[in-house]
């Protein structure tokens, strides 16, 4: 964040400030535990925590002072509203830079092209990309206050979960380069219907200006529609299109090999992260750094050493006697199951196993598609699937001879842990609320 003091802040908001004007912040923090000296400390309010409550114990643990919905008493700028006043301060900060601007969006995968994306960038110049899956109105905001006057790129990943939701986040962060990665089913319950999705991830090209680039899967026929959406330059990748993927090969690690290519150029690649489907990846991250100026060769070069960083995506893991499990537990649609549960049977495991968790936001369409799950499990050869809880009961039901359900987490490491042996490879997988995680972490400390 470009330095500032409350006053500016409470001109940007609309705030008033209560307390010295001239103090000076450097920061913006929504976790009172996160404060340093600088800071100013987003007091949120949500369904559990008022971070109202903690404003004291901020300005104590360091920070010079509070964004607040009240007079607090500590110094503070009182809004009306601590969310918008955020987009505000993010939006002002963002003007006072000259970083472009690459946005992703799209069903599934944009965390991971966030990723290899700003490990391409990084050495071309400074940059700035959030951790994890900041992608609503206060991940965003908060990414974009990340960035000084030396960042040259700012790599922001949106998420929508409903028509509008793109177009507000695209007020805070204007992008100069939009990436649509495809339209899926993830949040259609939310949505209402799946055919609401590609006009929500659509709103992010209708931001681009003239002069920016609009960043397209080739081999989504409803994400190359999105071309007559925009005025910008518009950039494909995918099997065909301007970058494309060339054949892509897996080895015994699950890792893609691939030559991606562009304007005759070609180079091959191995990525080292796990699933096919990360080639796709790669190719969208490559298009987004042509579009920013970057040489394929350089492109090339870097994706040979992009190793997973963000958490709980395929982690690879070896148990000491050779167990072999794959933390996919950050979240889970159909079209990143499905993905994930081909890269798994890939890599080479006689009979793989898959414990899978229920899939959230699909409204009326969750029965049919975890079904679905289970019988693709089954169909690439897994040798048991284990579904937890209640809710994800319909994948063992598609899974036929090789399902069985388990009631939580407790009862899947037990289940497992008396039959799991060093040959053994498996794959964990829901969404974010079913915490699977805690099955590969407790399997790989037994």
């Amino acid at each position: 964040m470009i330095q500032t003091d409350l006053d500016h802040v409470a001109e940007v908001t609309g705030g008033a400030v209560h307390g010295d004007g001239a103090l000076t912040l450097d920061s913006v923090v929504i976790d009172s535990r996160e404060v340093r000296p600088g800071a100013l400390f987003a007091a949120l309010v949500g369904d559990h925590v008022d971070g109202h409550e903690f404003a004291s114990a901020a300005v104590e643990g360091g920070a010079t002072a509070v964004l607040a919905a009240r007079v607090l008493d500590v110094p503070c700028v009182v809004v009306d509203d601590v969310t918008v006043a955020m987009a505000a301060l993010a939006r002002d900060n963002l003007s006072r830079t000259s970083a472009s601007v690459i946005a992703v969006t799209g069903s599934q995968g944009k965390t991971s092209v966030k990723d290899l994306l700003a490990h391409i960038l990084q050495v071309v110049g400074p940059t700035v990309a959030p951790p994890g899956s900041l992608n609503n109105e206060l991940g965003v905001p908060l990414t974009v206050l990340r960035a000084d006057a030396a960042t040259r790129f700012l790599v922001v990943e949106m998420g929508a979960r409903g028509v509008g939701h793109i177009a507000d986040l695209c007020q805070v962060a204007p992008p100069t380069v939009g990436i649509v990665l495809n339209v899926g089913s993830a949040h259609v319950g939310e949505f209402g219907s799946a055919g609401a999705i590609a006009p929500a991830k659509g709103e992010l090209v209708e931001a681009l200006t003239a002069d920016g680039v609009a960043v397209f899967n080739a081999d989504d026929s409803q994400v190359s529609a999105m071309a007559s959406r925009t005025s910008a330059r518009v950039l494909t990748f995918g099997t065909s299109g301007d970058v494309s993927l060339g054949p892509v090969r897996v080895d015994g690690l699950g890792q893609p090999h691939f030559t991606p290519s562009h304007a005759g150029d070609t180079f091959e690649v191995h990525l080292p992260q796990i699933g096919e489907h990360h080639a796709v990846n790669a190719a969208a991250a490559a298009a987004a750094a042509i579009a920013e100026g970057v040489e394929l060769r350089l492109i090339a070069g870097r994706l040979e050493t992009a190793a997973a960083v963000s958490p709980m995506r395929m982690e690879r893991h070896v148990r000491d006697d050779g167990l072999v499990v794959v933390n996919d537990a950050y979240n889970a649609n159909p079209e990143s199951m499905a993905a994930s549960l081909r890269a798994v049977a890939a890599m080479g495991s006689g009979g793989p196993i898959a414990v899978l968790g229920e899939m959230l936001e699909l409204g009326d369409a969750a029965r049919v598609a975890l079904i679905e799950v289970g019988r693709l499990a089954a169909e690439l050869g897994f040798a048991r699937v284990v579904a937890v809880g209640p809710g994800a009961a319909a994948i063992a039901e598609g899974a036929g001879d090789v399902g069985e359900t388990v009631s939580d987490v407790e009862a899947a490491v037990d289940l497992l842990s008396a039959s799991l042996g060093a040959d053994d490879v498996v794959l964990v997988k829901a969404s974010r609320s079913g915490r699977l995680e805690r099955v590969a972490y407790a399997l790989l400390s037994r």
